[in-house]
């Protein structure tokens, strides 16, 4: 199965490209042609969540709200959003790093959120790269995709773990984990996301370096169909506040934005899909950071190629966020 059409470029702008980077399972060999790669669920794996319920699913309160966020949910952010038009895609250049984590049941996270709706109506699809080890039983960066179209309550899932998002390629491992990363001030890496609605079929398509990866059926959702109201990009990290302190897992780097290039994260390449199926640089943008003490935000520049871009992230706890 394939797309019915794929978006265009937006002739004003000089799109970059990632350079295509392997994952771990590739050492092994390929997937035959008409067979997908899935990541091997053992009992362990069920064993670590809290329950197995929760197994492979976010909680409550999983989106970034950049005017009534909650920081008591445990979740930080430092994001940002194109808000107030209607999009049906988006492309991303998400800068690829190994965080720590400080315990388990915590994580770190680059994604770009795809939204509509809200509260139980919540719909959104989600992708980039993430360091979970209750999820994966190690520190490594993973390519995920998730899902949900009630606000996180009884529908989605990570990955290929629930009845949702359709593989289509044999090419790349959904939950498949990346050990070539980022150094601090050397070579950078990065992943390439595309995401967008196939108009004909309302279908969500993915695309990972130009490489079609599969889809999320449009019958998965309820005010997706109508296109999404919110785009965001960044980065996101779980605050367990273990022995009362606040978490000292990184987020992107483990470094604040301030640092720039080769020393903080980014995200570069922002583009949104519009009604005519162009990808376009968003009109309207905020920036958000919830604890600009322990994680921060702020606009970057990476050259012509580079497009809209900003740096995000930081250590966690610090003199100023103890």
């Amino acid at each position: 199965m394939r797309p019915s059409s794929n978006p265009k470029s937006d002739s004003k702008y000089t799109k970059k490209e990632a350079k295509t980077i392997t994952q771990v399972w590739h050492k092994a060999g390929e997937c035959p042609n008409n067979t997908v790669p899935i990541r091997r669920t053992k009992i362990e794996d069920l064993l670590r969540p809290k329950s197995i319920e929760s197994f492979g699913r976010k909680p409550h309160h999983s989106i970034p709200k950049t005017t009534t966020f909650d920081p008591t949910k445990g979740h930080q952010y430092a994001i940002m959003s194109a808000m107030n038009e209607t999009f049906y895609g988006t492309e991303v250049v998400l800068n690829l790093w190994k965080p720590y984590v400080q315990v388990p049941d915590e994580f770190s996270l680059a994604q770009t959120w795809i939204v509509s709706g809200s509260g139980s109506s919540l719909n959104t699809i989600e992708a980039g790269w993430q360091v979970y080890p209750e999820l994966y039983d190690d520190y490594n960066p993973r390519f995920f995709v998730y899902w949900t179209r009630d606000g996180y309550q009884t529908t989605g899932c990570y990955n290929l773990l629930c009845s949702g998002f359709v593989q289509t390629s044999n090419q790349y491992s959904v939950g498949g984990a990346y050990t070539t990363v980022s150094r601090y001030g050397g070579t950078q890496y990065e992943i390439s996301i595309l995401i967008y609605m196939d108009r004909e079929t309302g279908n969500w398509w993915l695309s990972l370096f130009n490489d079609i990866i599969g889809y999320w059926p449009g019958s998965l959702f309820t005010s997706l169909g109508d296109g999404a109201t919110i785009v965001q990009w960044g980065g996101e990290i779980v605050n367990l506040e273990t022995g009362g302190k606040h978490t000292s897992t990184d987020m992107g780097s483990g470094h604040f934005a301030d640092e720039g290039f080769e020393k903080a994260s980014y995200v570069s390449n922002l583009l949104t899909v519009d009604e005519t199926n162009t990808l376009r640089e968003p009109k309207s943008l905020y920036y958000f950071a919830d604890k600009h003490n322990c994680y921060n935000v702020k606009t970057g520049n990476l050259g012509t190629s580079g497009g809209i871009s900003f740096f995000y992230g930081g250590p966690g706890r610090n003199a100023k966020c103890p």
